[in-house]
């Protein structure tokens, strides 16, 4: 029974996922689930969390935002104290946000199969505290480059770590809220800070050294606040929620099923499959735009506000707090507004962020061509409250469209590609600007990457929507599979369900089907250029689907490495590249026993059968492989299947140029693997040779299966087997 056979009531799945997921059944009006969600405090107190967690998550990162205002608020001061240059304090602010990248990537390895998000970021709160105190005992540029770096690789813990953690402690139908509270924190550091710096240097007299530590005694304060943070678990607030809504639309079957241990996926697999997400790919595309923005405008904000309005560290704290205040503000009144959206549709979500963004650049290129001081301020000021609303949406649409285990994964990528590339390209393209048309030019400069963000951002409402459906569908498949390896069901040994495949921006497969029950033999036939390879590039890895799963024995293969499926027992024998020519033929065989561990014997053994089924190759042992016929080098080729006994083996185009009474020998043996358990799938030119061995048979024409069925049945189809011959089949 394949994932397809299994009896799903696949609408009514749906909706009690997304029901479980705080998203409402959408339509194209998105009139649907409009009713007002219940306070972020009901939801809270309903869910025996409390606000702990998102106190001490929140907490942390105010301290966070405390360095870098300051570094901000004081660049002028501090700039002019070490004898740097606007663009100097620029590149090391960029420098921050390229450590707060490269510390990403490590974190979220780290975390992958381990449940240390809350451990690390206490780490690395302490580990910031201890670089604001040695900020204090910066002399020059280079020990501030040091500081600065060592606070943004801690820093790291804050994009990947903390909204995730979020995302688990807190029931879904508050996440928006959620994510806005923590925005919310964001903003609330962004008014302490400014604040801070003001009322420290304006009041108390101190220099930017006394800033810095007075900012490490709070960032201390704050770490040791958060000491009983723990990490609930990964999909702690949607993994079991989710099947628990689906399960009552699966039902079961009973059977015999053998079980295969899949390894989990490492990171650079896990990197791959969120990048053939599509509503990820667009949505890390406006983070690397949006990147150009940010970094820049956190520097020469900072530098008009003293050079045009001649603002001091006084003047300037007073300012950014102004504009936190109208952050805070804009959250409060975006959190519900936020998840109405969220749950009437999350492309309307989108679609908002996008006009948030737009405007909110639009106000900053106001702000710098205003005269008037007071109009400034507002222009400001709103700008930053449309930014602070944009952040939210951002969230809860990168997060929600992929399974809980990768969010952290997700958060490091989207941190890389703001910092690691918007940021250095946003450096250097305005700090060009400013040389030829000052710090008001390069503000008005911010435009155009602005809008080209929130282009960016509104092209994600088309695909969100079914990356949504996408994720769902995957649960609910991995959840029909796992009650029918409960219930002892006999699962086939290879299934591919809905494979969407191309090359480049060319598809290739569409919706393709595909089983193979154990000890099955199946034919996979078509015209030329159907996808007949394609199907078998996609099963051992080689091509990653654009959707859709390959399952073995039930488990998920369909984003491990080509080279940890073999292992599992899937092995391909593609025609005319099987084997290694400079290679003798005896060192060939051991190449492919590799898998079977160190058990010389078993390898000797092994060998020798290979050999007994192929005399010829017996007596060429020593001799290259490239050296033999096509016959012979077809007969290493199959070989190889003797010594590795696979679950699932592929054949490729197995009799492709070679005389019948060599296909006959290469033939007799694929008989014998499959007679010994072996399920066998054969993509053969020869229709005839491939329905006299094969049990069933598909049929594939521009990427889809026109035929399934027993092979006796397709040998009857004159109208798609002549097709073969004639070109395509009809229509």
């Amino acid at each position: 029974m394949s994932v397809e056979d299994v009896p799903v009531d696949r609408g009514s799945a749906r909706r009690a996922a997304r029901q479980a997921l705080g998203v409402g059944e959408w339509d194209e009006s998105g009139d649907a689930s409009q009713e007002r969600p219940a306070s972020l405090r009901s939801v809270v107190a309903t869910s025996g969390v409390g606000f702990y967690p998102l106190l001490a998550i929140g907490s942390l990162v105010v301290v966070d935002e405390l360095f870098g205002f300051v570094l901000s608020v004081l660049g002028p001061e501090i700039s002019r104290a070490l004898g740097m240059s606007k663009g100097a304090l620029a590149g090391v602010l960029s420098a921050k946000l390229l450590a707060v990248s490269v510390a990403t990537l490590p974190m979220a390895a780290l975390v992958q199969r381990r449940p240390w998000r809350a451990s690390i970021s206490l780490a690395t709160a302490f580990a910031w505290t201890a670089a604001t105190f040695l900020a204090v005992l910066v002399i020059g540029p280079w020990g501030l480059l040091v500081v600065v770096v060592i606070d943004g690789l801690s820093s790291g813990s804050v994009r990947v770590l903390h909204q995730p953690l979020l995302m688990d402690w807190y029931p879904n139908r508050a996440r928006v809220r959620v994510q806005t509270a923590y925005a919310a924190a964001v903003s609330i550091g962004s008014v302490i800070a400014p604040l801070l710096v003001g009322v420290l240097t304006a009041w108390a007299g101190l220099t930017w050294r006394g800033v810095f530590l007075a900012v490490g005694l709070a960032s201390l304060l704050a770490a040791l606040f958060a000491l009983r943070l723990r990490d609930p678990g990964v999909g702690h607030s949607d993994d079991e929620p989710l099947r628990d809504a689906i399960s009552d639309s699966v039902a079961g079957a009973g059977g015999e099923h053998i079980d295969v241990e899949v390894p989990a996926l490492r990171f650079a697999e896990v990197v791959r499959r969120l990048l053939m997400i599509p509503t990820i790919r667009r949505l890390l595309a406006a983070q690397a735009v949006f990147g150009v923005l940010v970094v820049p405008y956190s520097t020469f904000l900072l530098f008009f506000l003293d050079e045009r309005w001649d603002m001091g560290p006084g003047g300037r704290s007073v300012f950014f707090a102004a504009s936190a205040v109208g952050a805070v503000v804009a959250l409060r009144f975006f959190g519900p507004v936020g998840e109405r959206l969220f749950r009437s549709d999350p492309a309307r979500l989108v679609r908002v962020g996008s006009l948030l963004l737009g405007a909110s650049v639009l106000a900053i290129v106001a702000g710098a061509l205003v005269p008037v001081f007071a109009l400034m301020i507002v222009c400001f000021m709103a700008s930053s409250a449309l930014a602070a609303a944009l952040g939210p949406s951002l969230i809860v649409t990168m997060l929600g469209v992929v399974p809980p285990a990768f969010r952290s994964h997700l958060a490091a990528l989207a941190g890389m590609y703001t910092a690691g590339v918007g940021g250095f390209a946003g450096a250097l393209l305005l700090g060009t600007v400013d040389r030829r048309y000052g710090t008001a030019g390069a503000l008005v400069a911010i435009v155009i990457p602005g809008l080209v963000g929130a282009w960016l951002l509104r092209g994600c409402a088309s695909t969100v929507n079914d990356d949504l459906d996408r994720m769902i569908d995957e649960l609910v498949d991995e959840t029909a599979l796992e009650q029918q390896r409960r219930q002892g069901a006999a699962l086939p040994a290879l299934s591919c369900r809905g494979l969407d495949v191309g090359y480049g921006q060319v598809q290739v497969l569409f919706g393709v089907d595909f089983r193979v029950d154990e000890g099955e033999m199946v034919a996979l036939l078509g015209t030329n250029g159907a996808g007949k390879s394609t199907v078998l590039r996609t099963v051992c890895g080689l091509n990653l689907p654009w959707r859709g799963s390959v399952r073995l024995a039930g488990r998920d293969i369909t984003w491990l490495d080509p080279e940890r499926r073999l292992p599992l027992g899937l092995t391909q024998i593609p025609g005319g590249r099987a084997t290694f020519g400079p290679l003798s033929v005896i060192d060939n065989l051991r190449a492919h026993a590799y898998s079977l561990g160190g058990d010389r014997a078993l390898v000797e053994s092994r060998i020798d059968e290979a050999f007994d089924a192929f005399p010829r190759l017996a007596e060429r042992r020593n001799q290259p492989a490239a050296t033999m016929s096509g016959g012979e080098q077809q007969m290493l080729a199959l070989s190889k299947a003797l010594v590795v006994r696979p679950r699932v083996l592929l054949i490729d185009e197995l009799s492709l140029g070679l005389a019948p009474v060599v296909v006959g020998e290469l033939l007799a043996i694929v008989r014998t693997i499959n007679a010994r358990g072996s399920a066998v799938v054969l993509v053969e030119q020869s229709i005839n040779v491939a329905l006299s061995l094969a049990d069933r048979a598909y049929f594939l024409e521009r990427g889809r299966v026109q035929f399934e069925g027993r092979s006796t049945d397709l040998s009857n189809r004159d109208d798609l087997l002549r097709s073969v011959f004639l070109g395509q089949a009809p229509t």
